[in-house]
């Protein structure tokens, strides 16, 4: 790794240097970005996340730049061409686009018509008619009459296709032209006029004639507009005023007036329209995609963030209903471990439905398995099923969980690994009673793409999205910490340092040997070694441990700190962490040593006050207005209770209990100017919203928070 890189990349993310390097060597030492910021912060400066995340994601576009350098010096080598001003070009250029307009007159091409212009020797031609000195081009071209070359006009014609292509690959003509796309492009879409009145072209019909400024042209109108383009029911462009464009040329080119100088402006509109426009074209096609597929994998990442990190019930025996009309509601029990007791189905609703009698069943059954609390899915049939369940007189609490992603979870290895002899059903609703019990662990089984808190998912980069979001259930994973002995293979898996295989063989060593009893037990799994050994150990907890620091986020290499600390204390570690006195009077100065700093002790201090605390927040129930249950009952300026389901770069999407979630757009989030709606809400989150619009034809409802 060169000096180069790391100050490249401290300069582009304005970090301190030492920092990044620091990072950099703990990440090429195979260390997780969750470990590194939780144990190495001495190292680091205190980065975190994020931050040590994006020094990772800069880290690997440097190392693909660096290959793409190799393979330029390489070729240009090759072609003998390479000099000692542009060997030093390409070594300190550090931006892609750069890097490609200096490669470009060296990149081997299909035969254009300059390059077969050139291999009948018009070069000199073109030359001389570009420096425009020559009173007679006509006269100077017949000189280069011979086969191939039938006559002046044809030398003429591919002299200037040498020119036009000579211009579009000229780094600052190119750089003129990206300045003025950058100012002044706009992007315009048609609708496809064969396909215009046909059903699936309706969803963009905002968009069938449709232009506005490529700079301000927000993320999810782009990915709608490029869905709209795959499917064949949209045309796409990104222009700017070509004739002043060409004019701009023409200006940089053209030199006073005569025949040599019409055959440049002439060479120059052929540059401009057969190769530099469609050239910059697509790279502004392209780099506008990449950024709205950050900007809509961001969204997505943040709000599978605040969906895993959802207040779990905890370890309660929980009824879960899978609400239904035509097939009834499938009922499961869970103990307090999760575990399936029992199921059965209740017609509830529709038809075949006896409410009285299905809240007498929900009643019966919740009763005879002790259960403590009641998980109902929130879809079809979700409000009528709740109202049942109100009526059937249990005093225990209901919660609406969210389904998303139940469906596929049911159809799963996963699910028909754990439950070989139920069906699909079955599956799902235990997926739900768990969901409520703790989210993140049920939900970790699910492909993040199928939780449905997203939009455009299937639109963006899908090595982008993997990645994205493999680091976020990481984060939140590592960040609440893993019971050792109850978590399951998926939840394991992303525990920093794992991974499938150990998270396999972790849990066969539970059902061979039974419960851990300490961490140091760790190192006899099989191909656990030194090194994994180091980045899990911290965030996998053993409660009632022998050790109790096996329970909290204390790493065991910092365990002799905490003895020590209890050694001058005169008390063991069960009491030191139990009594706030014994800590309060330890001077965490004293404990400083070149590897172990005041930012490092701090976190320990905060752990021996509350081992293994959980960063999540507390479960609440909620309620849906008992007038409202469909779009019918709505009346503009109504206020009712609603759910944040989803969040969006343009607004959020509520669940006001009618089957048809409702839209806040940003401008009605607040009395004041905000930028994104993760400013004022998070998902699943309670509000009361006012309803502005009901549009029954667009089954659209539009909502406000403002003046509520």
């Amino acid at each position: 790794m060169t000096t180069d890189i790391k100050s490249f990349i401290a300069k582009q993310l304005q970090l301190a240097v030492k920092a990044v390097e620091n990072t950099l060597s703990l990440l090429d030492e195979g260390c997780t970005i969750p470990f590194i910021s939780r144990y190495r912060k001495e190292k680091t400066g205190g980065l975190d996340e994020v931050q040590i995340g994006n020094i990772s994601q800069l880290y690997d576009k440097m190392k693909e730049l660096i290959k793409r350098k190799e393979t330029i010096i390489k070729t240009v080598n090759e072609l003998g061409k390479m000099t000692q001003e542009l060997q030093q070009r390409i070594d300190d250029c550090w931006d892609s686009t750069e890097l490609e307009d200096i490669y470009l007159p060296y990149k081997p091409k299909r035969r254009t018509r300059a390059q077969l212009a050139r291999e009948l020797g018009l070069e000199p031609l073109a030359t001389t008619i570009l420096l425009q000195r020559e009173q007679n081009p006509e006269q100077l071209a017949k000189r280069f009459i011979k086969e191939g070359v039938k006559d002046a006009e044809s030398a003429i014609k591919g002299a200037q296709d040498i020119i036009a292509e000579t211009l579009s690959e000229d780094e600052e003509t190119r750089n003129r032209l990206r300045n003025t796309f950058r100012r002044e492009a706009y992007i315009t879409s048609k609708v496809v006029k064969a396909k215009q009145d046909s059903d699936e072209a309706a969803k963009y019909s905002d968009y069938f004639d449709f232009e506005e400024p490529l700079r301000r042209c927000t993320g999810n109108r782009l990915l709608a507009m490029r869905r709209g383009e795959a499917e064949g029911i949209l045309r796409i462009s990104i222009n700017v005023d070509n004739d002043e464009a060409i004019s701009r040329l023409q200006r940089q080119y053209v030199h006073g007036r005569g025949r040599c100088q019409t055959l440049v402006e002439e060479a120059c509109e052929d540059a401009y329209k057969r190769l530099l426009c469609p050239s910059i074209e697509n790279e502004f096609a392209a780099t506008s995609k990449l950024k709205a597929d950050e900007e809509a994998i961001g969204v997505f990442a943040e709000n599978l963030r605040q969906l895993l990190l959802a207040a779990p019930l905890g370890q309660k025996r929980v009824m879960g209903i899978d609400p239904g009309i035509r097939t009834g509601c499938k009922v499961v029990c869970l103990d307090a471990q999760g575990n399936l007791l029992y199921h059965d189905v209740v017609m509830a609703v529709g038809s075949q439905g006896n409410s009285e009698r299905a809240a007498q069943k929900f009643a019966s059954i919740a009763k005879k398995y002790a259960a403590e609390a009641i998980a109902i899915g929130n879809g079809t049939a979700s409000r009528e099923t709740t109202e049942i369940v109100k009526r059937s007189g249990l005093d225990i609490p209901h919660y609406v969980v969210s389904e998303d992603g139940a469906s596929v979870y049911s159809a799963s290895k996963a699910a028909r690994d754990e439950f070989p002899d139920e069906d699909v059903t079955v599956r799902g609703a235990v997926s739900i009673g768990r969901r409520l019990m703790d989210p993140l662990a049920e939900l970790v089984k699910i492909d993040p793409k199928s939780i449905g808190v997203g939009q455009y998912q299937h639109d963006v980069d899908q090595t982008q999205l993997k990645a994205s979001l493999d680091r976020t259930v990481e984060s939140c994973v590592n960040s609440v910490g893993v019971d050792l002995n109850t978590a399951s293979i998926h939840l394991l898996t992303y525990v920093s340092g794992l991974g499938p295989t150990l998270a396999k063989n972790i849990v066969d060593y539970r059902k061979e040997n039974g419960a851990f009893t300490s961490r140091t037990q760790l190192k006899k799994v099989p191909r656990l070694g030194p090194s994994a050994y180091q980045q899990c150990a911290g965030f996998l907890r053993i409660h009632n441990a022998k050790n109790p620091l096996d329970g909290s986020a204390v790493h065991p290499e910092s365990y002799a700190i905490v003895e020590k600390m209890a050694k001058d204390s005169n008390c063991t570690v069960k009491e030191l962490m139990s009594s706030a006195e014994k800590r309060k009077a330890i001077d965490i100065k004293k404990y400083v040593t070149e590897e172990v700093g005041i930012p490092t002790l701090t976190d320990i201090m905060n752990e021996l006050e509350k081992p293994g605390r959980d960063p999540r927040a507390e479960i609440e129930t909620f309620e849906f207005d008992p007038n409202v249950h469909t779009p019918d009952d709505l009346i503009a300026g109504m206020v009712l209770p609603g759910i944040v389901t989803n969040l969006t770069k343009f607004g959020a999407f509520v669940d006001i209990g009618v089957h048809q979630d409702g839209l806040i757009h940003i401008s009605q989030m607040a009395d004041k100017y905000i930028s994104d709606p993760s400013e004022v809400l998070h998902l699943h989150q309670h509000v009361k919203v006012r309803v502005v619009e009901v549009d029954r034809k667009r089954n659209r409802i539009g909502l406000s928070l403002r003046g509520v």
